[in-house]
């Protein structure tokens, strides 16, 4: 679904570069989270994928029928705009050309939020509006859907429920995911495989051959100290 050869990518067009040459392939059905330190190309290969920016070389490409992107906040987060859940997601029905408004209703049953259609989103908790969110990427039933630190600024147990319909979206709808991510917990229980960035390059494995690596080299940093 999702293929990146010889990647390279700066923001001056000139070395160094944010990517370095980065080879991937993620494959229809894959749970994908990507790791990396601040600064390590986590949130440009993301930006690559939707095609918000162009790589300097190289070549990413994107087969999917439909994208659903879900952002770290919402356009309405903090703000006294009034605007309602369901005008939020009703703009963008009619920006995705659906026909019918039930669609509405199906993607906020789908994370648990129906019974909040009529309140302004400017009033939703952050593990509220980060629901909303998901629902608004669902509504176009994507075949591919993209986040961008889905936990970030959400409760533990808003977070549980987030990362439990990321679950079942891949799991039972075999929506492809790929999600940036903070949460290394989340990363290692929910995905099925990991990319790490590191120096502009990134090493794919499964989640549990991430995990088994990570307490190995925690250990051998206990040992040191």
């Amino acid at each position: 679904m999702i293929k990146a050869e010889n990647l390279f990518f700066s923001y001056t067009g000139t070395p160094p570069y944010v990517l370095d040459g980065i080879n991937l392939e993620i494959h229809d059905g894959d749970y994908v989270s990507v790791l990396g330190d601040n600064g390590s190309g986590k949130s440009t290969l993301m930006r690559l994928m939707l095609k918000f920016i162009q790589p300097t070389s190289g070549r990413i490409e994107v087969r999917a029928r439909q994208v659903g992107y879900v952002p770290q906040k919402s356009d309405y987060s903090n703000s006294s705009f009034p605007i309602t859940v369901y005008e939020a997601l009703n703009s963008y029905r009619r920006l995705l050309k659906i026909k019918t408004k039930d669609s509405i209703a199906q993607a906020l049953e789908q994370v648990g939020m129906s019974d909040f259609t009529g309140a302004l989103m400017g009033t939703l908790s952050g593990g509220q509006s980060q629901k909303v969110l998901i629902a608004r990427a669902l509504m176009g039933k994507p075949d591919l859907l993209i986040l961008d630190e889905p936990s970030t600024g959400v409760d533990i147990g808003s977070q549980k429920e987030i990362y439990g319909f990321l679950k079942r979206a891949n799991q039972e709808d075999g929506i492809t995911v790929v999600s940036v991510e903070h949460n290394l917990d989340a990363a290692i229980s929910n995905s099925t495989l990991i990319y790490h960035l590191l120096g502009g390059q990134g090493h794919l494995c499964t989640s549990q051959q991430y995990a088994a690596e990570f307490l190995k080299n925690r250990r051998r940093n206990d040992v040191n100290i």
